[in-house]
């Protein structure tokens, strides 16, 4: 048996499309399945829940983008239950990473229904589970404002509270405790990956390994205004890592402490201090 939890709001509609497109692979191979969707995270999260405690499951395939995958790992990794993500959300960063291609969706299921999993590290929150990117400062700031905004829809939404908030945003004063060392540092972000990027790939940790048992860590300290807008664009290509005011390392373990809220997988996480681990071999899914 197989689960499909499906988003049918994830992007701006493909997660109905890419929904059918998966469903009628599974019924064409003649395989179990048991849909899932809801009108609101809440309710998928509870069906779900109740699915997996009854029934015996091969995996959880997931139709959306890294927001519904963060709902899922939730669910999964503490039953040691494979699951998958099938790309039909504006970001998709967690696929990217795994290195499947975001259009060719009969492979990857070609792939999740003939071959075992395998054992991935993920990063672990203050007891929440995240597969890509853990973050603090500019880009929560903006995602704090991006949500609050009616206008524009999708991936504008997010350039629109860029320059609303990067006016008025002042670096932050964190606290850092990791593995080896304690510091404190005045920062513009930063980013704790066990992916390689977020925001629709966006590479902040270009080098992170979902097998090596540590997070990348990256830290942006202050620049001003004008370099950050000369930076930012780099992050697309991992370029970023070469600017001196960017500071790059390894740990399996990170504590941080500021006046600052946090997301993961772009989802809201809090204010911090929190505290994050790698954790080796946590997740089961399929990756290139």
């Amino acid at each position: 048996m197989w689960a499909i939890a499906i988003n049918p709001a994830s992007g701006h509609g493909r997660g109905i499309t890419v929904g059918k497109e998966v469903i009628n692979f599974f019924a064409e191979k003649n395989l179990t399945y048991q849909v899932f969707t809801a009108p609101s995270s809440r309710e998928l999260e509870s069906e779900l829940d109740s699915f997996l405690t009854k029934e015996r499951v091969q995996g959880v395939i997931c139709v959306g983008g890294d927001g519904l995958a963060h709902l899922v790992l939730q669910l999964v990794v503490p039953r040691q239950i494979p699951f998958a993500v099938i790309p039909a959300g504006t970001g998709n960063d967690i696929v990217r990473t795994l290195g499947w291609s975001l259009e060719d969706i009969e492979s990857h299921l070609q792939r999740i229904t003939t071959s075992a999993p395998q054992k991935i590290d993920l990063g672990n929150v203050d007891s929440e589970w995240f597969a890509a990117i853990l973050s603090t400062g500019f880009d929560s700031v903006v995602n704090e404002r991006a949500n609050r905004l009616a206008w524009p829809k999708g991936p504008q939404r997010y350039n629109v509270a860029i320059a609303l908030e990067l006016p008025r945003f002042s670096p932050i004063e964190y606290e850092i405790s990791t593995d080896t060392t304690k510091f404190s540092t005045r920062a513009m972000l930063i980013a704790i990956g066990n992916g390689r990027s977020y925001g629709g790939g966006m590479l902040v940790c270009p080098q992170a390994n979902m097998s090596d048992g540590l997070f990348d860590v990256m830290i942006l300290e202050p620049v001003s205004k004008v370099e950050f807008l000369k930076v930012f664009p780099k992050v697309y290509s991992g370029s970023h890592t070469s600017h001196p005011q960017v500071k790059t390392f390894r740990t399996k373990k990170i504590s941080i402490a500021a006046n600052a809220i946090a997301y993961a997988d772009g989802e809201r996480i809090g204010a911090a201090p929190i505290s994050a681990e790698c954790v080796a071999g946590a997740g089961l899914t399929w990756k290139l």
